[in-house]
């Protein structure tokens, strides 16, 4: 019988995909025709068919109060640096807000870091994507690529772009860091970000996530999720004591309920909108967030006598937290308790140290040393020193118009020209006849509206991943 798994939301049977004859990916017996819909499944704004994802409690945003926070997060996004040193609290609050979807690719890739990274490191991407990768991960990647959100229009269709820009990306990072490899939370983390961004930005996110939010969470041993594991148990007994008393009444380790909300930020455990709200105030603010949605979810499923009578053993209280209700998962009222939950970088740095001595007396010395861990966005960028040319922003796609056009256009110039130097002799009673009418416009009108809108399309396509 095929195994049932629930992510983010949605089911999926492992039987249920199979690839056909002309290599196209079937879903639940439904061909992927790439063209908005699979099949007669209708795709959600976010990409997932038959309203996989749970869309029934999102939030929709008034149309003008979207466009106000575009206009405000293009000019923050131009004036980053500024923005980074002096009005910090402001970028905060704007991402708890939540980042308009149309800049939210752009915003992550400048939050993380990710856009000063690539500018220093031009052309390395493309380098990393044309060696053939280590045998070992290759395997294993390709192995894992059907699993990341089956039910995504990018990812449904078994060698589809989706799926062979996720294999470039985590190829590239086995390459970037041999020693750490491939571990398969990466999967769903890079997944993410091709939602957003073309292959080159989502891997310099990814290596940002890896390298300065969650650093050691990939490396062989998993030793800094154990630790966070601690940590995150420790901060539970001041949230709620309640909760903390009965994790540790039936001996359940943090490992065993934390390790995929952490190491896949909660990627594979909310519904969407709650996720796309998760990541950018984690991305802003760093791993604290991921520590009070973790505290805010126990709290919530063990934080009262009356819920905890009802789990009276270990697997009673993991099958809870396997199946935490939509209403604690749901975008406003998780976003407004993760806000409110007085978690700091400094509370969690403390306890980070009395872990690590815990740790060294019981385990010894770290096997993997990591780098230090960057608390948000602001302390990334202090950590990297850049110039404002890496924070420039370089269109992805340009239109060049045809050659024939181009010709059409000098010609018409040296007309316009020359009709301007006649206009200039001529007495002013002989110019009235210069005036057009505004019934019918003249040929230079024409022409001047004729190139207006090429350059509203070649616009248009400078901001594809905005």
């Amino acid at each position: 019988m095929a195994k049932t798994e629930q992510k983010n939301g949605l089911e999926f049977r492992g039987s249920s995909e199979k690839l056909t004859g002309n290599g196209s990916s079937v879903v639940s017996n439904v061909e992927v025709n790439g063209n908005g819909t699979v099949g007669e499944i209708q795709v959600d704004k976010y990409g997932f068919t038959g309203g996989a994802q749970q869309q029934d409690s999102a939030e929709e945003v008034p149309i003008e109060v979207l466009r106000h926070r575009e206009a405000k997060w293009l000019d923050m996004l131009n004036s980053w640096d500024k923005w980074m040193a002096k009005k910090h609290k402001k970028v905060k609050d704007r991402c708890q807000k939540g980042i308009p979807p149309s800049l939210r690719g752009r915003a992550w890739l400048y939050l993380t870091g990710g856009k000063v990274k690539r500018e220093q490191n031009r052309g390395k991407f493309q380098e990393l994507d044309n060696h053939p990768g280590d045998p070992k991960w290759v395997d294993i990647i390709e192995r894992d690529l059907h699993r990341q959100f089956p039910f995504h229009e990018m990812f449904a269709a078994r060698g589809g772009h989706g799926q062979q820009d996720l294999f470039r990306v985590l190829k590239a990072y086995t390459l970037h860091r041999p020693e750490e490899g491939y571990c398969q939370a990466q999967a769903p983390i890079a997944a993410v970000l091709l939602m957003h961004m073309p292959a080159e930005d989502a891997f310099w996110v990814l290596v940002q996530i890896c390298e300065k939010y969650l650093p050691g969470y990939y490396s062989t041993g998993l030793e800094a999720i154990q630790l966070d594991g601690e940590i995150l148990y420790a901060l539970l007994k001041r949230v709620s004591p309640v909760a903390h008393r009965h994790l540790k009444q039936h001996k359940l380790e943090p490992i065993l309920y934390m390790t995929e909300w952490f190491m896949c930020a909660f990627s594979r455990t909310l519904p969407w909108t709650s996720v796309l709200r998760v990541w950018d105030m984690f991305l802003c603010e760093g791993v604290k967030i991921l520590f009070r949605v973790g505290l805010v979810l126990l709290k919530c499923m063990l934080g009262s006598q009356e819920k905890v009578k009802s789990l009276p053993g270990l697997y009673e209280t993991m099958e809870c937290l396997r199946a935490i209700p939509p209403q604690y998962m749901q975008e406003s009222f998780l976003v407004h308790e993760v806000i409110e939950l007085t978690v700091s970088e400094r509370d969690i740095e403390k306890e980070h140290h009395a872990q690590l001595r815990r740790w060294k007396d019981t385990h010894g010395e770290l096997r993997c040393k990591s780098p230090p861990r960057m608390h948000g966005a602001k302390a990334v960028i202090a950590s990297e020193p850049h110039s404002r040319q890496d924070l420039r922003e370089r269109p992805n796609i340009i239109v060049e118009p045809p050659l024939g056009i181009l010709a059409e256009e000098s010609k018409s110039t040296r007309k316009d020209k020359a009709k301007l130097q006649k206009q200039t002799i001529l007495p002013p009673q002989a110019t009235d006849g210069l005036h057009p009418s505004t019934a019918d416009p003249s040929p230079l009108l024409q022409h001047t509206a004729v190139q207006g809108s090429k350059e509203s399309l070649s616009s248009a396509e400078h901001d594809t991943y905005l």
